[in-house]
């Protein structure tokens, strides 16, 4: 490149301007979220952190169009989010996998719905199975599967529709420490792998850190963006690093404040 070219820069995929979410109840409005201006870059890796009931997921469920904003507005794509799309996959804390449906099925259900031919859905499930480590498993039934499996199941089914963004509601928060910390390697291989832009709901700050390029902090209800945090560490993340501790240190500090009015909002309403 010559020195006075400048280098192309990409529009986000995806960008929160203004959003708000304010639930009607019978009494006072409830007031979810405010404020949220946010860009999501192409193949970013973005963790929401923050303490419990401060819209998290609430912009993450807007985000995927299964709620409706209040304020503002959201794109994805160059195109306005008004209702769920095949753009935007989501990946819940409970796999909401059929029972009654083989693993290769519940991965290429939504293909199904889509009329895909079955011979077609059965070469996508062995496709996608393959890539998250279970390809031995397409004739399984989710009740066969540890939760680890079956969260990579849910992951696989999300991806089977090629979504321009991966929206993950605390999807490893139900798992065991050593199978949380399993499923963080296995997302972080897939996200690499793939053109994918990720949203991570947590409220674990090692997690976060763990997994994010930026980490998107909350304030208590009414959630608005406190700050963003860039994570720059080397991939994969050593949790022994000194450098890994200062940020999760840094980090509890910023959310120690956030989660003491979280738990006041909790007692004042009870």
């Amino acid at each position: 490149m010559s020195l006075t070219e400048q280098p192309v820069m990409q529009p986000p995929l995806a960008t929160c301007t203004g959003v708000g979410k304010t639930w009607q109840t019978d009494g006072a409005p409830f007031v979810a979220l405010r404020d949220i201006d946010l860009d999501i870059a192409r193949r970013e890796f973005v963790v929401f952190l923050g303490p419990s009931g401060c819209g998290k997921s609430t912009l993450l469920y807007l985000m995927a169009g299964l709620e409706q904003v209040s304020e503002g507005r959201i794109v994805c794509g160059g195109a306005e989010v008004t209702a769920p799309g095949t753009d935007r996959g989501l990946v819940f804390q409970d796999t909401s996998l059929f029972p009654w449906l083989s693993v290769g099925e519940n991965v290429t259900f939504g293909l199904k719905m889509q009329h895909m031919p079955k011979e077609a859905r059965r070469r996508v499930a062995q496709e996608i199975l393959e890539r998250v480590g279970l390809s031995e498993a397409i004739d399984k039934r989710p009740d066969q599967l540890s939760g680890g499996m079956r969260q990579r199941v849910a992951v696989g089914r999300a991806l089977a529709l090629k979504p321009e963004v991966l929206l993950l509601d605390e999807p490893f928060a139900a798992l065991d420490v050593q199978t949380r910390s399993k499923m963080q390697e296995f997302l972080t291989q897939v996200w690499q792998q793939s053109n994918v832009s990720m949203v991570f709901v947590t409220h674990d700050i090692d997690e976060a850190v763990s997994l994010a390029d930026r980490i998107v902090v909350f304030t208590a209800r009414p959630g608005r963006i406190k700050t963003i945090i860039p994570v720059d560490l080397p991939r994969p993340r050593d949790t022994r690093n000194k450098a890994f501790h200062d940020l999760t240190d840094h980090l509890t500090d910023l959310m120690r404040d956030e989660v003491d009015r979280a738990f006041a909002e909790q007692e004042r309403v009870r």
